[in-house]
């Protein structure tokens, strides 16, 4: 059992390390701080993680597996319904690692590692766009131009990577509070399928306004 031990305490040391970011940003968290929330010594942080990037890039790791477990999925979407519900899984997946997005630019900039990284995430991003427009284009509910594809994708992949810094400049001190999750992820979700509108089949258009109107977010 004593073996096991440190294991437990490497993944207790991330989870609190995740929730710090994710509250205050990754610049304002210090090593100092995260080992004052464990109620742990610096010393047995640093046994663990002996450098903040390797916190950092362990929670990137996880981050990525989740996300790209998801995008593989991407060319099973069918119709507006599928895609509204992949966008949105998305968008989950891109909340609970919502300081990699929040602190982006600073993040690259001193992390090597995640520069790399992070363009990889882009190009699965974009590959998984780009198969989810092929599979909804096979199952008829959109009529896209192949040279629209391309941009249209970007386009989509930059509203994904960008919304919740959109909201957080909209509103600073409220907009990546847990309570407010469910809206800023509903109109993330929105406004990505809306890029779509205009390729849709008429029926899964109607039933984009649906949808929409269903699960409208607050304003």
């Amino acid at each position: 059992m004593a073996k096991k031990a440190p294991r437990r305490t490497a993944e207790r040391i991330l989870e609190v390390t995740l929730d710090l970011f994710n509250r205050f940003g990754e610049p304002n968290v210090s090593t100092t701080l995260i080992s004052a929330e464990l109620g742990i010594s610096p010393g047995n942080l640093y046994y663990h993680y002996p450098a903040k990037d390797e916190l950092i890039n362990n929670l990137f790791d996880r981050y990525e597996r989740s996300l790209n477990e998801l995008l593989n999925a991407s060319d099973n979407v069918r119709n507006v319904e599928d895609a509204w519900f992949f966008l949105h899984s998305l968008f989950e997946i891109i909340w609970q690692y919502r300081f990699l997005y929040r602190d982006l630019n600073d993040l690259l900039s001193k992390n090597r590692l995640l520069e790399t990284q992070f363009q990889s995430v882009l190009h699965n991003k974009t590959r998984a766009i780009r198969l989810m427009l092929a599979g909804m284009s096979r199952g008829g509910a959109v009529d896209i131009d192949a040279r629209e594809v391309e941009p249209t994708a970007n386009c989509m992949v930059v509203l994904l990577t960008y919304w919740l810094s959109f909201e957080y400049v909209r509103n600073p001190r409220h907009a990546l509070e847990p309570d407010n999750a469910q809206d800023a992820l509903l109109r993330g979700a929105q406004h990505v399928l809306n890029l779509l509108a205009p390729y849709l089949e008429k029926n899964q258009r109607i039933h984009l306004l649906q949808l929409t109107g269903a699960y409208q977010p607050q304003a």
